[in-house]
């Protein structure tokens, strides 16, 4: 499952609300006071509201740079004769709601209301977008010329990304005047509604199932040798990303199908939007050519006979009802990519009917259509073990009891089975001459404790390597749901989500210390999905007191990544190591996350040490 905001049907907020909630303020009082003989740049205004909001208008007059009739109907217009002023914007979208009836380069007047939509609804703390609202549309010409594109380009956006939001508005950015040569939020505001273009740029984030990409058009930011785009800290947003989609129908029109590192290719030509589900997007009039660079799957390396290869991987709520292609295609990746590792945790194996809410909890079908696609790829016979949740109390989908699960190569590692671990039960740590063990094998950490509310609690094994014992805590933490984006009208934005997160990441810490306490060589391995970067307050918690060392910190930077959001590659997926565990390699194994076909939606990571 991605950990980012969910994707529904898009809210609007309409602005009389986020008044009233004093999120929204205008910059300044209207240029005419009867609403007549405005132009776009007033109604734009120099900040990210309008002066106008809540104001009728008319005689706004502009010519039609994009029409769409799909999603949020409407359509585009543009001031020809620009005002001097960078920081006002001299394009607009006009919401109709239904199907546009004008076409591009119509020369149009239109009265209406100024109204600033909040896509995604107020608490998703999203910038807001400026339009005119139940138009009244006359058509005074045809087939004009539009207005010539800004071109966006690397030299044209800045490289700071947003201004400090104002104190005295709790932290948002919508008063501030804009600065479009020094911040690239500003800057693309102040081109919002505008004619926009793109030269031939990378992409950064592959084609998604709702028709759209990233590219960037700063090809050296933050770059890594496979064509992405690294995000490295919550300082440094990658500026010169942008969504892509494009205005025609994908029934006249499919849309390019492109992988990280492919190329669109000559110009990207429309209207700049703004989303719910990325901000500022270039709306194609005239879309580029997808130029494939050849994008290839990675394979790690097999382990030696004496090393011991730990794996973890998010196989997307996978369950019985998903088709067979999917079991076989997971399957082939852990045997051909992953090159059959010892031990591998699996996060999100639903029950046996998925997401049917009717009370059942075990997985064991699930788990065995998939120890048998392995084999029939050519793996080995996988055993399992795993603890099943109580019904719909461990988060994601209702009825689908995600849970993590540990398969081991029975000829390689043993299992040291302990009985009484279920739902509810913690396992604990006992130790017998400085040798650690666990009270229960699997077991779950600490379930009762609340910060594993509504979320999947870590499951612990007892594995033995040869003589070696090995514990291994399998992770899937909260998620980030609930996030405000980095294109939020709070700078910074505000990240809820981490809260959980830290305490969850607490919960661990303090396990493997009391791991440690009894045998301080102990070899423990803290994997899985742990929805946080590398340089999080997660991580810090986990790592606390140098109990454990996130590994994919042993990777050169452009190499640290397990998926791919808004055209950041960037870490959520983890294998952290004791300190007895002085010398492994680590691979970030980039199979999915990069790619417009995925089996899922993050790259497994494969930890290989010898104990």
């Amino acid at each position: 499952m991605s950990s980012s905001i969910p994707r529904s049907a898009a809210v609007a907020a309409v602005v009389s609300a986020a008044l009233a909630a004093g999120l929204l303020a205008g910059s300044a009082s209207a240029s005419a006071e009867d609403g007549a003989g405005v132009r776009i740049h007033d109604i734009q205004g120099t900040t990210r509201v309008s002066p106008l909001v809540g104001q009728q208008v008319t005689g706004v007059t502009g010519i039609v740079t994009g029409v769409r009739t799909y999603g949020s109907r409407g359509f585009w217009i543009q001031d020809p004769t620009p005002d001097a002023n960078p920081a006002t914007s001299e394009g607009l979208f006009v919401f109709t709601s239904s199907v546009p009836t004008v076409a591009v380069g119509d020369a149009v007047s239109v009265n209406g209301t100024v109204t600033e939509y909040v896509p995604g609804g107020l608490a998703s703390g999203n910038q807001s977008l400026t339009q005119l609202s139940k138009p009244v549309v006359t058509v005074l010409s045809q087939g004009n010329p539009v207005p010539a594109p800004v071109t966006i380009s690397s030299w044209s956006v800045p490289g700071a990304y947003a201004p400090a939001g104002d104190p005295a508005a709790g932290g948002s950015i919508n008063g501030l005047t804009l600065k479009p040569r020094t911040y690239a939020l500003d800057y693309y505001e102040s081109l919002e509604g505008t004619n926009v273009r793109i030269g031939s740029s990378r992409v950064v984030g592959a084609t998604d199932p709702y028709s759209e990409l990233w590219v960037t058009v700063k090809p050296w930011e933050n770059a890594n040798r496979r064509g992405g785009t690294v995000y490295g800290s919550y300082e440094d947003q990658n500026t010169g990303r942008l969504q892509v989609q494009s205005l025609v129908p994908i029934a006249q029109q499919p849309f390019p199908k492109a992988n990280v590192g492919d190329v669109l290719a000559g110009a990207t030509e429309g209207p700049l939007d703004f989303n719910q589900y990325g901000g500022y997007t270039l709306t194609a009039r005239t879309l580029g050519t997808v130029v494939d660079r050849g994008l290839e799957r990675e394979t790690t390396d097999r382990q030696h006979k004496n090393e011991l290869a730990v794996a973890t991987y998010n196989v997307e709520n996978l369950d019985p009802s998903d088709p067979q292609e999917k079991f076989d295609a997971l399957a082939k990746a852990v045997v051909e990519n992953l090159a059959s590792p010892d031990i591998v945790a699996l996060e999100e194996i639903q029950d046996d009917n998925g997401a049917k809410n009717d009370g059942t909890v075990s997985a064991a079908r699930t788990v065995k259509k998939f120890t048998d696609a392995i084999v029939a790829a050519g793996g080995p016979a996988y055993d399992w073990r795993s603890v099943d949740p109580e019904n719909n109390e461990d988060g994601g989908e209702p009825g689908g009891n995600i849970r993590q699960v540990f398969l081991f190569n029975p000829a390689r590692v043993s299992f040291t089975d302990r009985p009484g671990g279920d739902a509810t039960t913690a396992t604990g740590v006992t130790g017998r001459k400085g040798h650690a063990a666990l009270t229960v094998s699997p077991g779950r950490i600490d379930p009762a404790n609340a910060a594993w509310a509504d979320s999947r609690k870590p499951l612990a094994g007892e594995f033995v390597f040869r003589g070696r014992t090995v514990f291994v805590i399998a992770n899937h933490f909260g998620s980030k749901g609930g996030d405000e984006s980095i294109v939020s009208h709070h700078q910074p934005p505000n990240r809820s989500s981490e809260v959980k997160r830290l305490l969850q990441a607490q919960a661990v810490n303090g396990f493997v210390k009391q791991l440690l306490a009894v045998e301080k060589q102990a070899d423990v391995l803290v994997v899985g999905d742990i929805n946080d970067f590398e340089f999080s307050g997660t991580t810090k918690a986990l790592t606390d007191g140098g109990a454990l060392y996130p590994a994919v910190k042993s990777l050169p930077r452009g190499e640290r990544y397990s998926y791919v959001y808004q055209g950041n590659s960037q870490v959520l997926d983890q294998i952290l190591t004791s300190p007895g565990i002085h010398h492994f390699a680590y691979d970030s194994v980039h199979i999915n996350a990069e790619f417009a076909d995925q089996d899922s939606d993050h790259d497994p990571q494969v930890l290989r040490f010898r104990p």
